[in-house]
């Protein structure tokens, strides 16, 4: 997801002041991420855990395609929306986000055993924090990488929409692991876009949407990964 680029270098070369800006914005990046994971934590056992909630929210075709479309909407138009929004909003929209994941995630619980879905996760957290911390260190420019990862990611999407019909269990398996080796990818290239725009002289206010929208970008990178861990490593109930 694209950052916004009309940022301008600190005025002077103060490398304890950048690095200091740049922490804090990382810190606020991750904090937000975590709330976000929390919120679809929650909201995916609370819906999977009613019967009730699970028919309005999973059995009923509108509002879950609803729910996908509206998701959809905000995380491509939120970024470029968002110098006119409030910073309560933003972030407002993101928690928002995050409970409608929540919710559609929540079938995973009748597909998966518990024991699968909890050791996928601290995979998930182990690799996600690995290639995080690659991209936040590494010298490497990782922009040309980005740039081959979106093409594959359109090319990950399109056979994903084929194999719905196809329904060969060849190719879901190959787009579960190609899948993986994107989301691994991405990771690093958001977390070292992140920490490049974090060290240019930005407006506090708009620094804090950043944030969020970081935040939005490796939540988004940490739910895919674990998703197409969760394929792999099955342990389905039936």
């Amino acid at each position: 997801m694209d950052y916004n680029n009309n940022v301008t270098p600190p005025p002077y070369f103060n490398e304890g002041a950048v690095a200091k800006q740049t922490n804090a914005v990382m810190k606020r990046v991750y904090v937000r991420m975590f709330i976000g994971l929390l919120v679809s934590a929650f909201c995916a056992l609370g819906v999977a855990s009613s019967p009730a909630l699970l028919s309005f929210f999973v059995m009923n075709r509108i509002v879950f395609w609803g729910m996908f479309i509206a998701m959809f909407i905000m995380a491509w138009v939120l970024p470029s929306r968002m110098q006119k929004m409030s910073t309560g909003a933003v972030l407002g929209c993101f928690v928002l986000f995050s409970a409608m994941m929540g919710t559609t995630l929540a079938p995973i619980f009748l597909v998966y055993r518990l024991g699968t879905i909890v050791y996928t996760f601290f995979i998930t957290a182990g690799t996600f924090g690995a290639m995080s911390v690659y991209g936040y260190f590494t010298k490497s420019d990782l922009t040309k990488m980005g740039s081959f990862l979106f093409m594959a990611l359109i090319g990950l999407i399109i056979a994903s929409v084929v194999n719905i019909f196809v329904a060969s269990s060849a190719l879901d398996w190959i787009i579960s692991i190609v899948g993986v080796l994107i989301f691994v990818g991405l990771t690093a290239w958001d977390t070292q876009q992140i920490k490049q725009i974090s060290r240019a002289n930005l407006d506090p206010a708009l620094a804090d949407k950043l944030a969020t929208i970081g935040a939005l970008n490796l939540y988004l990178d940490f739910i895919n990964l674990f998703l197409y861990l969760l394929r792999i490593f099955g342990g389905s109930r039936d």
